[in-house]
């Protein structure tokens, strides 16, 4: 695999602060933009590039350092979707990124990360201006991880239990918190092995993948991920179903609270990156919890 790409801006070595919490504390903010008809969120799909560059350019805005480009729907149940099709959705919506970003004059970096399970997408997403991967299966298919070692680029790396399809069929741990940690430690320590930089590795413990309502809660209560294990922490828990059950909330419309809720306890336990649907409504949240500490 010979990488002629041209060099995502800015230079990859230079992401690692964007996968660290700010120093008042708040979490950085990564918006999700679904170029997906699946996607259990309908609010976050896009049908076309243009309106893709539209959400993207909101989100940045709005307090995001990443926009996070999928094409292919995870929620449980979902089915995969053909690689070509992944790749006609993907790529041309990152290119289009680039390009608004290259031409930006904004103080922010607009930082990209391509959502994928697929190798042949994640090259091509790299190729056309992403500078993450952000792999829900955690680099299994073979190639993932010898291509995020060779380009050095920032990686995600999530635990899930199974597959998309069969995740939520009465997944079971006997210790959830020991399990994932330990599942997610033996992806980090091949690719470090292999030479890829510890600062530029995201953990994820897969909240809704393969887990049921008490093992998210067990996992979000987790101090471990964040204090030990030495790598930045993503959590993706943005209007997920795990809020239906906890409160009641049927439709994914009606999840902003308790994602702000997430959102607040997230930065008082020192975690990274939020993945989100909301950007403006979070880095208001996160903003007024930093004034109040006084930072």
């Amino acid at each position: 695999m010979i990488n002629d790409a041209p060099q995502s801006m800015p230079l990859m070595a230079d992401l690692a602060p964007f996968l660290k919490r700010r120093a008042c504390g708040r979490p950085r903010l990564m918006g999700i933009v679904n170029v997906t008809p699946d996607s259990f969120h309908g609010a976050s799909r896009v049908g076309s590039v243009a309106d893709a560059v539209k959400a993207a350019l909101k989100m940045w805005n709005d307090g995001a350092d990443w926009v996070d480009v999928g094409g292919e729907s995870t929620r449980p149940g979902a089915e995969p979707v053909d690689v070509a099709e992944e790749l006609s959705r993907v790529v041309p919506a990152i290119e289009a990124l680039r390009a608004e970003r290259e031409k930006s004059n904004a103080d922010s970096p607009r930082l990209i990360s391509v959502d994928t399970r697929r190798v042949e997408v994640a090259q091509a997403a790299l190729d056309a201006g992403a500078d993450m991967v952000n792999d829900v299966s955690g680099l299994r298919e073979p190639g993932m991880r010898a291509l995020v070692v060779e380009r050095g680029c920032a990686v995600c790396i999530m635990h899930m239990l199974g597959e998309p399809g069969n995740m939520q069929n009465a997944p079971e741990y006997g210790d959830v918190r020991s399990e994932v940690g330990e599942d997610l430690q033996a992806v980090t320590s091949e690719l470090v092995k292999l030479g890829h930089p510890t600062n530029l590795i995201l953990l994820d413990p897969g909240i809704g993948f393969g887990k049921r309502l008490s093992h998210n809660l067990e996992l979000l209560q987790d101090k471990s991920l964040t204090r030990d294990s030495g790598f930045s922490l993503l959590w993706g828990v943005s209007r997920k179903s795990m809020f239906k059950e906890l409160l009641g909330r049927e439709s994914s419309d009606d999840r902003l609270a308790g994602t702000l809720a997430v959102a607040a306890h997230a930065m008082a336990l020192g975690v990274d990156i939020l993945r989100v649907h909301d950007v403006a409504e979070h880095h208001d949240l996160l903003t007024t919890l930093a004034a109040l500490k006084g930072e």
